[in-house]
């Protein structure tokens, strides 16, 4: 997978970018934390990697796993349940 690495810890202090929104993420929320505090309505169901529904197009930065996905993604894509990440990210949401 391009752009990913397992982690079970990770610290970090980024900005994830989403078409005009730019959201500050705080240490160690998961992209899908980030994306539900700033009260944006996302696709999720497992939280844990499994069922694949909060699959996000990945445009530019790079995330840990908390925990190995089980669900298919491809190389450009990210599931935002269980990504913290590691870079200032750019992602594609599917409204």
């Amino acid at each position: 997978m391009k752009n990913q690495t397992t982690s079970t810890t990770s610290k970090s202090q980024n900005v994830i970018d989403i078409d005009y929104l730019t959201l500050p993420s705080k240490d160690g929320d998961s992209v899908l934390e980030t994306l539900e505090k700033a009260n944006l309505d996302v696709h999720f169901n497992c939280r844990e990697g499994y069922c694949g529904v909060c699959r996000t197009k990945l445009l530019a930065g790079t995330v840990e796993y908390r925990v190995e996905p089980l669900a298919f993604i491809d190389d450009d894509e990210i599931l935002t349940c269980c990504t913290i990440p590691t870079s200032n990210l750019k992602i594609k949401m599917e409204y």
